[in-house]
């Protein structure tokens, strides 16, 4: 039973939205407007190549987990998404209903990033693990990790991982 729930909570994390009206779709999707004027915070990636600067929205509850960058179809380039699990373990995430393909950092708790999934591809149902235990996810739009040389072993600035 455990391990049904898990499945049944990664799908929630991950974004999993069958049919919703326009009602319950997230702001943005029904404003497009909108999804500029969210609250972001300063996260900064330390990486041999120097600091790279983001602003970011960060999802601390099940809601923006499930939400997450669905139905969005554009992010500035300085732009992000981080996810708060909560609690270190491993994750899974998915693109269903993402229009915007994504990298995605994979980070522990101490802020060091574990993994990243390059471009994931948008709208796919394709599961993307952490590939070990995590306590958040970042993502940045599709090869701005290359770009900007982020590699596994960087380090996450941000007040989430101060706290633990």
């Amino acid at each position: 039973m455990k391990s049904l729930f898990r499945v049944a909570q990664a799908a929630a994390i991950a974004g999993l939205v069958l049919t919703a009206p326009a009602a319950f779709l997230p702001v943005s999707a029904q404003n497009p407007a909108r999804e500029r004027a969210a609250k972001t915070e300063p996260l900064t990636i330390v990486s041999k190549t120097g600091p790279k600067r983001f602003a970011v929205e960060v999802m601390r509850d099940d809601a923006g987990r499930s939400r997450g960058l669905m139905f969005r179809r554009h992010m500035a380039a300085d732009h992000g998404m981080l996810f708060d699990f909560e609690r270190t373990e491993p994750v899974t995430m998915w693109m269903k209903n993402t229009y915007l393909p994504l990298d995605m950092l994979f980070i522990r708790p101490d802020g060091v990033v574990s993994r990243i999934a390059a471009d994931t591809e948008p709208l796919s149902t394709a599961i993307i693990p952490s590939g070990s235990p995590v306590s958040a996810v970042l993502e940045l739009n599709a090869g701005t990790a290359a770009k900007l040389g982020i590699q596994a072993g960087d380090t996450i600035e941000h007040p989430l991982f101060k706290a633990r």
